[in-house]
């Protein structure tokens, strides 16, 4: 499966976005879907997961209350909505795809595909 990142942008704290990532194949509702962001100099980070059937979902404390995971498999395109942006927020964002598992998981090297991330910069 190919991943297609795209929403981000410039915002001022308090702000929102929603971020988008397309997915390329017919079978998008066989993979777990997740968002990790990486901050300049740190580490990747998890943010949230979701199901395959939009059931069930995961997020990281940080973005609990504030950033809410969802995919619509019609149109193949899994969403973050980040709201009440902080400026610790700014990140590049990454959508990630996991096969061929059960359960959510907030490992990064659970996801074997990748996109190319969207940056999402936070003013204070």
């Amino acid at each position: 499966v190919q991943l297609q990142a795209s929403g981000g942008g410039l915002v001022h704290a308090g702000g929102s976005l929603r971020l988008s990532c397309a997915a390329s194949g017919r079978t998008f509702s066989t993979y777990i879907m997740g968002w990790f962001r990486q901050a300049p100099g740190k580490e990747r980070q998890f943010v949230a997961a979701i199901n395959r059937k939009n059931a069930s979902t995961y997020a990281a404390d940080s973005v609990k209350g504030r950033f809410t995971i969802s995919r619509d498999n019609a149109k193949n395109t899994v969403y973050l909505q980040v709201n009440s942006l902080k400026p610790e927020d700014t990140a590049v964002y990454y959508c990630a795809a996991r096969e061929g598992a059960l359960y959510l998981s907030a490992v990064y090297s659970a996801y074997a595909y990748w996109g190319q991330g969207t940056l999402v910069t936070v003013s204070s």
